[in-house]
């Protein structure tokens, strides 16, 4: 049996059953991928039509995370995560991508 995917499916129906008890609020960070620190050095070449005429052989070093770089996804998790866990919100024991936080009546999932 797999495991993995059974848990992942009982977690999708306590989701379900929550929202319906509770209510449900939703977002979406639009720019999720440029916001993420790489841990890595990362080079990129010179896009088409920008290339720099005195010097077209140059790359660049990345500041950030890009879209479409392997490195994004890990980027902005590491940085959701850690800012997540400083608010007092824990990970889930079953899911690592799954962060809890209860406080009184309300339970807050991310």
């Amino acid at each position: 049996m797999n495991w993995e995917a059974y848990y992942r499916t009982r977690l999708v129906w306590l989701l379900v059953v929550t929202v319906r008890r509770k209510g449900f609020y939703q977002m979406d960070v639009k720019t999720a991928f440029l916001n993420g620190n790489l841990r890595d050095e990362v080079y990129v070449s010179q896009p088409d039509g920008f290339v720099d005429s005195d010097n077209p052989n140059h790359v660049y070093k990345l500041k950030k995370a890009l879209y479409r770089l392997k490195q994004a996804p890990r980027a902005w998790y590491d940085m959701l995560s850690s800012f997540l866990l400083s608010q007092d919100f824990s990970k889930g024991s079953v899911d690592p991508t799954l962060f809890i936080r209860r406080n009184s009546n309300d339970l807050l999932l991310v």
